[in-house]
Order: C-alpha cells, then sequence, then structure tokens
C-alpha cells in the first residue's frame, strides 16, 4: 500500500504543476507534426510512404525519456521544502520509496504516450498488428520507461540542484535520440556512427515498436530479446536507485 500512496502523493504534485505534462509532451507533438510534414515528402524516395507513422516509435520514446526526465524534478523540490528527509525517516521501506516515484513517472509517460497515439491517428497512422501489437507495445513502453525513471531518479540524487540536473539529463537523452534510428533509416549510415546506432539500446526499442506500428506479422524473435534486454536493464536501473537512496541516510 506504501507504494501507492508514495506514487499518489507525486501524482498530486503533477496535478499542483501542470505545466510539466505540457512542457514534456510539447516538444515531441511539434517533432511529430512539423518535422514529419517537412520530411514526409522527401522520406517517400526511401521507400518511406507515411513518415508519421515511421518516426511515431521514436517520439514515443522522446516522450517516454521527457516525462521520466521530469520525474526526478521532485526530489529536488521535496529537499527543499523538507518532505524529501521526512518521508526518508519514516517507517516505509525504500524499496516502497523509489517504486511509487517511479511508477508515477511510467504512469504519466503513457497518458503522454496515449495522447501522442491519438493525434498521430489524425496523420493517418495504423496500427497494423492489431491488439496484440499494442499489447505488447504496452510492454516495451513499460519498461523503458522504467529504466529511464530509475536512472533519472539516480541521478536526481546525486546532483546538487534542478538547473545541473536538467542540463546533465539532455546531455544524456539528445545523443541518445539522435544516435538511433528514431528518425532516419540507418542501412546507408556506416563506420563508426552505424556502430554507435547498434550500440544504443533505444535504437532496438524503437525498431520493435516500429514493427509493431507498421508491420504485417509480429516477430516474436525480434521483439522478446527487446524486452528481455530491457527487463535486465529495469532491474540494473531500480537496484541502482535503490543503493543510491541507501546513501542519503549516511549523509
Amino acid at each position: 500500500m506504501s507504494i501507492f500512496n508514495m506514487m499518489w502523493r507525486n501524482m498530486k504534485w503533477r496535478f499542483q504543476n501542470p505545466i510539466s505534462i505540457i512542457i514534456t509532451i510539447s516538444q515531441p507533438i511539434l517533432w511529430l507534426i512539423l518535422y514529419s510534414a517537412v520530411a514526409n515528402g522527401t522520406m517517400q524516395n526511401t521507400g518511406i510512404h507515411n513518415y508519421t507513422a515511421y518516426i511515431l516509435p521514436g517520439i514515443m520514446v522522446l516522450v517516454t525519456m521527457a516525462a521520466c526526465s521530469s520525474g526526478g524534478i521532485i526530489n529536488f523540490l521535496m529537499k527543499s521544502s523538507g518532505s524529501f528527509y521526512r518521508v526518508l525517516i519514516s517507517p516505509i521501506r525504500r524499496s516502497s520509496i523509489v517504486l511509487g516515484q517511479m511508477l508515477e513517472a511510467v504512469l504519466c509517460t503513457f497518458f503522454e504516450v496515449t495522447i501522442l497515439c491519438v493525434l498521430s491517428l489524425l496523420f493517418g497512422v495504423k496500427f497494423t498488428t492489431g491488439v496484440v501489437g499494442i499489447l505488447l507495445m504496452i510492454v516495451l513502453i513499460f519498461f523503458t520507461a522504467f529504466f529511464m525513471s530509475g536512472l533519472a531518479y539516480t541521478i536526481s540524487l546525486i546532483l546538487p540542484n534542478e538547473v545541473i540536473y536538467e542540463t546533465i539529463m539532455n546531455i544524456i537523452v539528445l545523443p541518445i535520440f539522435f544516435l538511433s534510428t528514431a528518425l532516419f533509416p540507418a542501412e546507408n549510415v556506416s563506420g563508426v556512427l552505424k556502430i554507435a546506432i547498434n550500440l544504443n539500446p533505444f535504437t532496438h526499442v524503437i525498431n520493435a515498436l516500429r514493427n509493431l506500428i507498421l508491420g504485417d506479422f509480429i516477430s516474436l524473435k525480434f521483439i522478446l530479446p527487446v524486452i528481455f534486454l530491457f527487463a535486465v536493464m529495469c532491474i540494473c536501473s531500480f537496484t541502482l536507485a535503490l543503493w543510491r537512496l541507501d546513501k542519503e541516510t549516511t549523509h
């Protein structure tokens, strides 16, 4: 129950600061609408007939990163008000504190991704793999958001203030986004750039989401390894966040 109490505590912060949701989703929506409109004609020469559908998986991942990154700001606000340390000394499991905040970021991610998907329908995007494909997309987004929220939580406890935190998160998120297949196919890329794209785990989750949106059939041999990879990353992310929170008690 304490997990849900902590999650509700953080959700109230979102309700009190709805601008955080508007800011995190406004940029991806602009990417989806403006960038796809500008590049759609050019990308058709590469065999991509609906560029909006093509970049939607990458924009979904960008929304996930932004929503989870904004969750880290809560720690700085709680520290400034003193409530962070009151929660820390309360009889609540450390794991419940971490999970409550991480799951709130995951919930916010699904809210924003849903808005993005509904908006994409207006641009002719069709989810061709049906209900099963949508369920697998939910699993992929959940693991992606859970990993990112744990990473953001850990980094927010390491850094001294929210200004530096936002700078560091941008340094992390933007290279991950651009060094992936979010905006363009990687077939014609070569050299070090191609190696970086292939080593980027978010490249694989974007490709898996793209297969579920545009594919004629669901390739479980392709999707299940991605789910397993991010499941392992989630365990590492949560463990790291929990370890960092435990260190706060020694300060």
